[in-house]
């Protein structure tokens, strides 16, 4: 016989109480199915897979410019309008474009050192990655195309992890894809935050005007319906229309909005045009090496593509084939590219590697060992994470901490010319310094010219040397400057460390009691 309910378990409270714990109970279960999902752990499998190759440290020298010219901003509340870091072209008119990214290096840096330098790679790194995944999923309606994609291509991603403002620029460029595929498949909000995306980017980083020129690609490619042998062009409704081409006013409308006023949309245009030598000279702005694997990798993945394209004929949106082109005719150009390449390529690679692998289905799903798995992943990046004595002595293999600090204490005197390579981290280091990454001052002021002439021993190298009344040279240990100057009866070597080597003039040197490190 059933037993009766008590007249208060027919209360409305009682009846809206029991109805309440049931949703409550049903989207704490969806939540921990979506947590643990096999999607979501192959998303900790690329966080992982980021996690062994950004735990090196391996850092561009800009690195160190980028954060003291950050800490300048949030100490004086200003923004530079003239070098502040050269004795070659003091002076001379810089801005820092990209002021916003150095204020977020020289906030990890302030709170964590390096350890917090390490910690933003390894976030920054991990994000972008798995916007990267998000897109091709996205893009393919395949997670396992997806993984398969980015994973891949992520081994070319690493050359533009470096930690500097244009990782941010990436991770931009992979939302603005992002949110421009939602969009084409009908979630017609998805294109509001771009506007406030592009204020920041254009304070942030040049690659801005890739994303502004994506927009404008995937703005035209809907204008006229049309298919043309394997490709087709999906026409916008008027309301897309209409929306789109506000969106992409709305982010012309940005770009004004920074301390430099205009200035900032107008750089990219003038290294592009006005700055030869550092375009010619500088190793980011290099054709593609084929002959070294990242390389190797990136035309094997072309040929993949030509190969599997005549077998199969896939069918490409325009907006799809024309960024896919631009970004291979970029890399090929100059290696940074890469950084164009991979999100413009993954949506192929994914819609291919799509046709062979069958999509997630959720009822085959094993939440248990999938949590089992991530469990496992997320202990091996605490267990193996660096530590602050790990991350400084892969500093110092890179750079010349040692020989930086012995400057530091014994007042060497100057002008000191320097290694490109480590002119940041004298800028970071207080020390005037003959030439830095950053290469546009120093293009119009002539001393990159001079730097290139010096540093590559051309004939009168030295009588150039002489011109700017160089007292102390910090080199490479190999470089044929540094080979030189060895042999010179004029220069004598007073330290060096893992990678650099200092000089002095042997008449400074010799009347000055330091002690000497060989």
């Amino acid at each position: 016989m059933a037993v009766p309910l008590a007249p208060e378990a027919y209360a409305p409270q009682a009846i809206a109480a029991a109805h309440s714990v049931v949703p409550a109970t049903v989207r704490a279960h969806a939540l921990l199915h979506f947590v643990f999902s096999f999607p979501a752990m192959l998303g900790t499998f690329l966080v992982g897979r980021v996690f062994y190759e950004a735990r090196a440290f391996f850092v561009d020298p800009d690195l160190w410019w980028h954060i003291k010219t950050g800490q300048n901003i949030l100490r004086t509340h200003h923004w530079p309008t003239t070098d502040p870091y050269s004795f070659t072209v003091a002076g001379q008119p810089w801005i820092a474009c990209e002021w916003f990214g150095d204020v977020v290096l020289a906030t990890a840096a302030r709170f964590g050192g390096v350890v917090g330098l390490q910690a933003l790679l390894i976030i920054l790194s991990s994000v972008v990655i798995l916007a990267l995944y998000a897109f091709t999923t996205l893009q393919s309606g395949n997670s396992k195309a997806g993984f398969l994609a980015s994973g891949t291509l992520c081994s070319l991603a690493f050359a533009s992890f470096t930690l500097r403002p244009q990782m941010l620029g990436y991770l931009f460029l992979v939302l603005t894809l992002i949110a421009l595929e939602r969009f084409r498949q009908g979630k017609h909000r998805a294109l509001w935050f771009l506007p406030l995306l592009f204020l920041v980017w254009i304070n942030t980083h040049g690659s801005w005007i890739i994303g502004l020129g994506t927009i404008f690609v995937y703005w035209v490619s809907g204008l006229v319906g049309f298919r043309l042998g394997n490709l087709e062009a999906k026409p916008w409704t008027p309301a897309e229309r209409k929306s789109i081409s506000l969106i992409f006013l709305l982010c012309l409308a940005v770009l004004p909005l920074t301390p430099y006023g205009t200035e900032p949309a107008s750089y990219p245009f003038e290294v592009a045009s006005k700055l030869p030598v550092g375009v010619s000279n500088v190793a980011e702005w290099q054709s593609m090496p084929f002959n070294l694997l990242g390389g190797k990798l990136f035309l094997g993945l072309l040929l993949g593509f030509i190969v599997l394209q005549v077998i199969f004929r896939f069918t490409w949106r325009v907006e799809e084939f024309a960024l896919f082109l631009f970004g291979t005719m970029m890399a090929c150009l100059h290696v940074r590219f890469l950084l164009v390449f991979v999100p413009f390529f993954a949506p192929v690679f994914a819609a291919m590697a799509a046709r062979w692998l069958p999509p997630y289905d959720r009822k085959k799903d094993h939440y248990v060992l999938n949590a089992l798995l991530m469990a496992g992943v997320v202990f091996a990046m605490v267990h193996y994470y660096p530590s602050r004595q790990d991350i400084q002595r892969r500093v110092s293999r890179a750079f010349p901490t040692g020989t930086v600090e012995y400057i530091r204490q014994h007042h060497i005197p100057g002008p000191l010319f320097n290694n490109y390579a480590f002119g940041g981290y004298l800028v970071w280091s207080d020390q005037r310094v003959f030439v830095d990454g950053r290469s546009d001052p120093y293009e119009r002021g002539g001393a990159l010219s001079d730097y290139l002439y010096i540093s590559q021993m051309k004939p009168g190298a030295m009588t150039v040397l002489r011109s700017y009344g160089i007292q102390s040279c910090l080199l490479e240990r190999d470089e044929p400057l540094a080979m030189f100057l060895t042999a010179s009866p004029e220069w004598q070597r007073v330290s060096s460390d893992e990678v650099a080597v200092l000089f002095v003039r042997r008449g400074i040197a010799e009347s000055a009691d330091w002690p000497r490190v060989r």
